[in-house]
């Protein structure tokens, strides 16, 4: 009976999770030890996901130009940070002051928009609807007015200058960190499989270079593909608002491009501000506003998306947007922008894995076959 027992699965698996348990509850008692090493990693993730974001995008770029010219790599890589620090020049000099400009008429006009939603929220009042609410009451406990919204934001703003300070010297370190972290991923990168190579079996060698093409393929198509989706969205946003006269044009179509980052919410968000700044002064124009970004997104959905895209991910919506849930909830606004590629990432390893298995268990079918064959 105890040799039973013993060669059990029950057996064996209770004993699995008996250690398992036992490992995850000594781990969260001496956390202690590893607080160093998680500091490590928080330190480095923000520099070296920018650089990381910033290699997939330069990367075919420099593979191109070696190609093509022939030149050396190093030279190629020099050429290439010299074009990125060029169009980040250019965007300082030229898109920036444009963005701030309209923040900052979008900032004066404030008082007429909060007019324009008092006497809406007063003329719906009107309703016999409402006729047991006391409306005015409600704004005046909101306290919606100018200077409450101004004496709010320096509340917030005074209480949070120690992370103003602190945000601006991260961002320094990223300034001075991130160019030299790409650098030598543009130069170096390609020494990466073979060092990862040495630490695996020699069978299995073969194997792990197709795995790592594979999540390769999958982080260079998804990043791409977001960053020339990001910049259709933003210009087609850009030109419609324009079209139909939408004041801030130019902001609401970068904050588009943005939020488009997001999977199906991200057009929703980035259309918000604009229907929200122009329904109580025009509903035509925010309805105009609707019609922009659905032939935007539709023209994205049925033309950009496939063919710089395709169907790589081979995500279903529904899976998605549990993703953006679960992501959102633990990493807050950086898990909804990573959420999908670090699962798409984890399911092209898991997939990899489950093909050897399943390859391995049928050489070894064949081989008991030729083995009782002969």
């Amino acid at each position: 009976m105890f040799e039973k027992l013993k060669n059990s699965k029950l057996l064996f698996w209770s004993v699995e999770l008996l250690v398992v348990a036992t490992l995850i509850l000594v781990s969260t008692k001496i956390g202690f030890i590893f607080q160093p090493v998680v500091t490590f990693f928080t330190t480095l993730f923000a520099p070296v996901l920018i650089a990381g974001f910033l290699y997939y995008l330069l990367n075919p770029v420099v593979n191109l130009l070696t190609k093509l010219t022939k030149m050396k790599r190093i030279l190629a890589i020099a050429i290439v940070l010299l074009l990125l620090l060029g169009i980040i020049i250019w965007t300082i000099l030229a898109v920036i002051p444009s963005l701030v400009n309209q923040l900052t008429s979008l900032a004066e006009s404030m008082p007429s928009f909060v007019k324009a939603v008092r006497n809406w929220a007063l003329d719906l009042a009107k309703n016999p609807i409402f006729n047991d609410v006391d409306i005015e009451k409600q704004i005046d406990k909101l306290n919606i007015s100018y200077g409450g919204l101004i004496q709010q934001f320096i509340n917030g703003l005074s209480t949070s200058l120690g992370s103003i300070v602190g945000g601006i010297a991260s961002t320094a370190m990223l300034v001075v960190t991130v160019p030299f972290i790409l650098f030598y991923m543009l130069k170096d990168g390609h020494r990466l499989v073979p060092n990862v190579q040495r630490f695996f079996p020699e069978n299995r060698r073969t194997q792990i270079v197709e795995l790592l093409a594979e999540m390769n393929k999958t982080l260079s198509n998804y990043i791409s593909g977001q960053a020339i989706e990001c910049i259709f969205v933003a210009t087609g946003t850009f030109i419609g608002y324009l079209l139909i006269g939408l004041d801030y044009a130019f902001l609401f179509g970068m904050l588009a491009g943005v939020t488009n980052l997001i999977p199906y919410l991200g057009p929703y968000l980035g259309l918000l501000p604009a229907v929200a700044v122009s329904i109580f002064h025009s509903p035509v124009q925010a309805l105009l506003c609707c019609v922009v970004v659905l032939v935007v997104q539709q023209i994205d959905g049925n033309i950009i998306y496939p063919n710089v895209i395709g169907k790589s991910l081979q995500i279903h919506p529904l899976t998605i947007i549990l993703i953006l849930l679960v992501a959102g909830n633990i990493a807050g606004l950086l898990g909804i922008f990573l959420g999908v590629p670090f699962y798409a990432i984890c399911r092209t390893i898991v997939i990899f894995l489950a093909r050897i298995v399943r390859d391995d268990k049928s050489k070894q079918k064949q081989s008991l076959l030729t083995d009782k064959n002969s």
